[in-house]
């Protein structure tokens, strides 16, 4: 698979990309930048955020749910304008919101960390209309890629500085029970990023720090790498026609001006064939 840089836009932390009709959204968490960009006529878009935002999902209603460092805000591209309604840890101010996805129902789960990256402080939460919850797993420093399988019945959760991806059974309801652990990424390969499953149930899986991106198949078995050009990959999505088209983001973040010289390209949004669709993102119920 050959990967080629698309956007050049030099995000110090990019995250979050997701496919949303004909547009494919991303942010950058550092530069409180969102992101929105539509191959059809070429249009890159950006709005400001209030502070660090993790990601941006769309809404039944018609806007977009954003995770910022504060808590949870409902985002208009038509106007621009962030409003808050949900903070989660207003007893953690050190934590802010990283990475989410949406389930078959509309429920979003997303997950916290320790802004300094260091104490195990993030959690897991299920947002379903307003109502929010922690999902009851063992808190890390920082979370990750929450995906869930193509009936909603298996959910991967990433704890990043343990460099393990936990697989969860989740009920009918949305209920998580145990934790397991399913991929352990092993040392000199990176940290796991963000993640997110293909039509066959398989979980790409971002590796920060290790210039690539791994596909797992459903037993957590190695079936792919595919090598980028720099070194922090944080999340792919699939959009494009039929969903075929594979969108990476990267990050500069952490790296000394040596290896900044080396990775020109760090920071850019990437593109490949992954030769296999995605699955398309459902809007949230809030």
């Amino acid at each position: 698979m050959t990967v080629e840089p698309l956007l050049p836009v030099g995000m110090t932390l990019g995250e979050g990309p997701v496919w949303t009709g004909d547009a494919l959204w991303f942010v950058d968490i550092k530069a409180h930048q969102v992101y929105r960009y539509i191959p059809g006529s070429g249009v890159l878009d950006h709005w400001t955020a209030p502070d660090q935002i993790g990601w941006v999902l769309p809404s039944v209603r018609g806007d977009m749910i954003a995770g910022v460092r504060t808590g949870l805000h409902r985002f208009d591209p038509r106007s621009g304008v962030f409003t808050p309604f949900l903070d989660p840890e207003p007893h953690l101010p050190g934590n802010r919101l990283n990475d989410a996805t949406t389930d078959a129902a509309g429920r979003i789960w997303f997950g916290s960390m320790d802004d300094r990256e260091e104490t195990p402080c993030g959690h897991l939460y299920r947002l379903s209309g307003e109502q929010c919850v922690s999902a009851g797993l063992a808190p890390v420093a920082i979370t990750n890629g929450p995906a869930l399988s193509g009936d909603g019945r298996v959910l991967y959760h990433t704890d990043t500085l343990g460099k393990l991806i936990w697989k969860v059974a989740v009920d009918e309801t949305g209920h998580p029970g145990e934790a397991e652990p399913f991929i352990r990424i092993e040392e000199g390969a990176g940290w796991p990023d963000g993640s997110v499953v293909d039509v066959e149930d398989c979980l790409w899986v971002a590796l920060f720090g290790g210039w690539g991106v791994r596909r797992y198949d459903p037993q957590g078995q190695l079936m792919q790498t595919i090598a980028f050009p720099v070194a922090n990959v944080t999340k792919i999505a699939f959009g494009g026609e039929n969903l075929r088209t594979a969108y990476a983001t990267t990050a500069h973040k952490g790296l000394d001006a040596a290896a900044r010289a080396q990775q020109p390209l760090a920071g850019h949004v990437f593109t490949f064939d992954p030769q296999v669709a995605g699955r398309p993102v459902i809007a949230s119920n809030c």
